[in-house]
């Protein structure tokens, strides 16, 4: 492979994927990130790009000046990101940028004929309907799994089943649930990540969003997109056939495989994570989740049904939600209340541009907002 450009490089998934990177001899020629200047410099300086960008202005400038020393070039503002995704010595774009943020540099670099390598789920949440058509390989452990199983073809395919782990509520009460803490919301059972997908995977949000990416993905409808609780976190996903087959991807709970399968595909290499030893792993057990109780993930089904722009509406009202819900404003029920009914105000259009699906994203931001209030 050509030099990868990565977005989001200081973040959990950008740091692991430096990690993969570096043990497979793959160059990062450009690096993004939003305003961590300082992590970045240490990024900058150990791996030498051609090219570093940071969303805020005032950390660029100061983070310029730090790397005059280095041959390294440093862009700075909202659409430096795009830049870094449509660098010309970049074969590929691994964007594990959060947020919508991440969408226009998912476009360019499609635009500039990269391979796009995508852990930014909103992004194709958002504007699936801009990315759709494109070669895309996820990143997400679930999407990994799914676009390794389908590698035995897609005839007869009746559908795919994400799997979740649950979080840490998997076992409590709708009683229980009202009394959740944000401080329980962060004690993840399988997986370690940053804080924003933590709280995510505890409200099931997360899987919502990863539903809605799965339609897009793999062009399915919702209905044929099914969510299991597995909370040994081994089968990351799971696609069933016509005739009754189903074909499973299991592997240890690491990133590192799924970032590690995404750069090096369709080639396989030894990877950093410890390889699964089913000899030594827990019984593996499956229960459909309680879509009264979590909400937030019968709010994905809903927006994955309307369409459009309303994926843009789901991803927006979460976050504000979720956020809401992990600073201690609202109990753990009111998160779903507020994307429902997020999804029942806002005008859905059907067929959206980038920049309906911006209008979407703000109008659904103040009117949860405001409901908060």
């Amino acid at each position: 492979m050509n030099g990868v450009a990565l977005l989001g490089s200081t973040g959990n998934i950008g740091v692991q994927a430096l990690d993969v990177m570096e043990r497979c001899g793959i160059a990062p020629v450009a690096l993004a990130a939003r305003r961590n200047a300082s992590l970045l410099e240490e990024q900058a300086r150990r791996y030498r790009p051609a090219l570093v960008t940071l969303e805020n202005r005032q950390a660029g400038k100061a983070l310029a000046i730090a790397l005059a020393d280095t041959p390294v070039k440093v862009r700075f503002g909202p659409e430096a990101a795009a830049e870094a995704a449509a660098h010309p010595a970049a074969g590929a774009v691994l964007n594990a940028m959060t947020g919508i943020a991440g969408l226009p540099p998912s476009l360019a670099a499609l635009s500039a004929g990269k391979r796009l390598l995508l852990a930014n789920k909103e992004a194709l949440v958002a504007g699936g309907s801009l990315l759709r058509p494109r070669e895309i390989i996820p990143v997400d452990s679930e999407h990994s799994a799914i676009f390794q199983c389908l590698r035995a073809g897609r005839k007869g395919l009746r559908r795919i089943i994400l799997t979740a782990s649950g979080g840490p509520f998997r076992s409590l009460s709708r009683e229980a649930l009202r009394e959740a803490s944000p401080e329980q919301a962060m004690r993840h059972p399988v997986w370690r990540m940053g804080p924003k997908v933590t709280a995510d995977s505890a409200l099931l949000i997360n899987k919502g969003l990863e539903l809605i990416e799965a339609m897009w993905l793999f062009g399915l409808p919702p209905e044929r997109i099914d969510v299991l609780i597995h909370p040994q976190g081994t089968v990351h996903s799971l696609v069933e056939y016509a005739d009754g087959a189903l074909l499973a991807q299991l592997g240890t709970p690491d990133m590192r495989l799924p970032i590690q399968y995404a750069l090096l595909y369709p080639r396989r290499a030894p990877s950093l994570a410890a390889p699964l030893d089913l000899a030594l792993a827990e019984p593996l057990t499956f229960a459909r989740p309680d879509m009264e109780a979590f909400g937030c993930l019968a709010a994905a089904y809903e927006a994955a049904k309307l369409g459009g722009s309303a994926g843009a509406c789901y991803n927006a009202a979460a976050e504000v939600a979720s956020r809401a819900f992990t600073q201690g404003k609202i109990p753990f029920p009111r998160v779903a209340e507020l994307i429902f009914s997020a999804l029942g105000a806002i005008h859905i259009t059907a067929s959206p541009d980038i920049g309906a699906i911006y209008a979407a994203d703000g109008e659904t931001r103040r009117f949860v907002e405001e409901k908060i209030k």
